[in-house]
């Protein structure tokens, strides 16, 4: 640690006759401050490489903001880089990188003009530029409120003389035939890095002796994972953090038995000891399996949810063979009052009222990406009983879908035309730019047939980036904000079936809602954990449409890869039954049932919290590899 101390020091002298002393003294302060109020280190150096080291783009992104945000981890993670990928020749890219609310402070650039890095260090960047033809940026940015260094590498223009060498050596060392997968652009990005990036991160790494461990999020980081592995193989303790597992992902998705099929198959098949590549046939035509595959060569995994462990072993026999830590995800957390609720939950009903002409007495949600895997038909199938229920109670409801195939939503300027011309977002078209992608399909063959048979509740697409007047239209009251739509919604649905972890799922819980999540939503493992394995939790509906009915009997995973979509659609229908009638017996009817559900929501939820998963997850899950190695 001393010697990390004395590397943060020593940028100061070079840097002094420069215009940026607060820059460099403010490194020094963050250096000093953990070190003082650091209690126990157990990584000298840890590394993250991800696509999202740059900006935030999804899920990864909120992971490593949780992470690295935490107290825990900084008493226990002397330092840490973030290591990905950047384009500099994308504009929008470049936009977000240096936006200010990005925080990105550049310590060396040398084609901005930037060295601010200790004289030896930008030496040796310049020279793995020359030598590759890359552009590296290196500075600091904040994950989760708490600055960490992050390594940055352009690769687009690099010598391809020196990575076909490289990519030789993959295939040598570790089987890896890169030439197969060159097609795709983002593969080869990430291949192409691995070797600049690995000689700058190695030069970092000769500053801070001791325990040195790089975390390769999901298949990006695994070439760079087997570059550290191949020239230092002593100097690392290397992990793949699995946010999923993209075979089984693509397996669930391409076959209309979807994860009924998949997860009978998996159960089945463990127990038989038979992989993936049996019941499916090799799935290396597809490089996201091929680098999985690669992944198990590292001294272990970190998975995010309970699913994720067996999809690993059934995708690679080799990973039975190496520890899997379960690193949950958390969940952000803030306390709320039951007037705080009922203000937010005010603002949904005075929208719905705005939207529909009524004012209902429930309101329900599903905040998600606009994606197969969150299988949004499963939430309408629910609403068809629910209705039924609601309408015999003299009660009504609304849904709200807020979710967007376009990433950046729409222009405020069309949506308020939209809404002024035909009623968005209770109507919509798909010959101008509203409905777009899946939504298509979504809005006229499921949302638009349910609104005009249902008599209670009324459902609507808000197909939009953002949940404010500004974004969504006049018809939006002007005091609304994204986190009354969590603070306010009765009910949060999120019956994926495909999800490895489930994050939005989850949030509403710390608020009082009601949480319906399909049984392979890695969340349930957590929920069910931090509520102390409670059977009579009321806060969480888990909807199983995976187990078979009791006369349905396969013996064999074979037998299982039978399952299509009828026998699905069967199973959806009779068990969408069961989880309307769960809603409507919870749904809560007085001040003193809402009190209830927020407090046992509150309870769980401070369990689910980021702290509370590097604590028990994570550092654990280091400290075995660490150990064992």
């Amino acid at each position: 640690m001393r010697k990390a101390l004395t590397f943060y020091v020593s940028r100061i002298t070079p840097v002094v006759a420069s215009l940026n002393v607060v820059l460099t003294i403010s490194i020094l302060i963050l250096i000093l401050i953990r070190i003082l109020f650091t209690k126990q280190i157990m990584i000298d150096f840890l590394v993250h490489v991800t696509h999202e080291a740059g900006v935030k783009v999804g899920g990864i992104g909120a992971v490593l903001n949780g992470l690295l945000g935490a107290p825990s981890y900084q008493q226990a993670v002397a330092r840490t880089l973030v290591v990905g990928p950047y384009n500099v020749h994308h504009p929008e890219e470049m936009a977000r990188l240096f936006a200010p609310a990005n925080g990105l402070r550049l310590l060396y650039a040398r084609h901005r003009g930037v060295a601010l890095a200790p004289a030896d260090l930008n030496d040796a960047f310049r020279r793995i530029e020359e030598a590759f033809h890359v552009q590296i940026l290196y500075g600091l940015r904040p994950f989760g409120g708490v600055e960490h260094e992050v390594l940055l590498i352009d690769a687009s223009h690099i010598d391809q003389e020196r990575a076909a060498v490289f990519k030789y050596g993959l295939w040598e060392q570790f089987g890896l035939d890169v030439a197969r997968y060159e097609y795709d652009p983002e593969f080869r990005q990430f291949v192409e890095l691995a070797e600049p990036a690995y000689a700058a991160i190695y030069h970092l790494a000769q500053q801070t002796p001791g325990q040195r461990v790089l975390l390769a999020h999901e298949w990006m980081g695994v070439p760079l994972a087997l570059t550290a592995l191949a020239r230092d193989p002593a100097m690392w303790r290397t992990l793949f953090y699995a946010h999923e597992v993209a075979t089984a992902r693509l397996l669930v998705e391409e076959h209309p038995g979807h994860d009924t099929r998949f997860y009978n198959v998996l159960r089945l098949a463990l127990s038989e000891g038979k992989s993936m590549s049996d019941l499916f046939g090799p799935q290396d035509y597809y490089f996201k399996h091929a680098l999985l595959m690669q992944a198990a060569r590292l001294h272990g995994a970190l998975a995010v949810g309970d699913w994720v462990v067996q999809e690993l072993q059934f995708a690679h026999p080799q990973f039975t063979e190496k520890p899997i830590h379960l690193v949950y995800n958390g969940a952000p957390f803030s306390p709320i009052t039951l007037e705080d609720k009922k203000r937010s939950r005010g603002l949904l009903r005075e929208y719905a009222r705005n939207l529909l002409g009524y004012t209902p007495d429930f309101v329900f949600s599903h905040v998600t990406r606009f994606v197969l895997s969150k299988a949004l038909w499963r939430d309408v199938r629910v609403l068809e009983h629910l209705d039924r229920i609601l309408a015999r109670a003299g009660k009504t409801g609304v849904m709200f879908f807020l979710s967007s195939a376009a990433p950046a939503g729409r222009l405020p300027e069309q949506i308020f035309q939209w809404e002024e011309t035909y009623g968005w977002p209770v109507g919509h078209r798909a010959d101008n730019g509203d409905l777009q992608g899946l939504e298509v399909d979504f809005f006229f063959r499921v949302l638009e047939p349910f609104n005009q048979h249902s008599r209670a509740i009324k459902a609507v697409l808000v197909n939009q980036f953002g949940w404010s007047r500004e974004r969504c239209g006049l018809r939006m009251p002007e005091e609304m904000t994204f986190m009354d739509l969590r603070r306010g919604t009765d009910v949060e649905f999120g019956q994926s079936i495909y999800e490895p972890f489930g994050i939005a799922q989850v949030e509403p819980l710390g608020f009082g809602a009601l949480c319906v999540l399909s049984n392979v939503c890695g969340a349930v493992g957590f929920v069910q954990r931090a509520a102390e394995d409670r059977a009579d939790f009321p806060n969480v509906i888990v909807a199983d449409y995976v187990t078979p009915p009791e006369d349905w009997v396969y013996h064999h995973a074979e037998d299982a890869l039978q399952i299509d979509q009828y026998a699905r659609d069967l199973i959806e229908g009779e068990r969408s039954k069961r989880v309307a009638e769960a809603i409507a017996q919870r749904l809560p009817l007085t001040d003193q049932e809402r009190q209830f559900l927020l407090e046992q929501g509150q309870q769980v939820a401070q369990r689910m919290r980021w702290d509370g998963v590097v604590q028990d997850y994570l550092l654990p899950a280091l400290a075995s590899i660490v150990q064992a190695h």
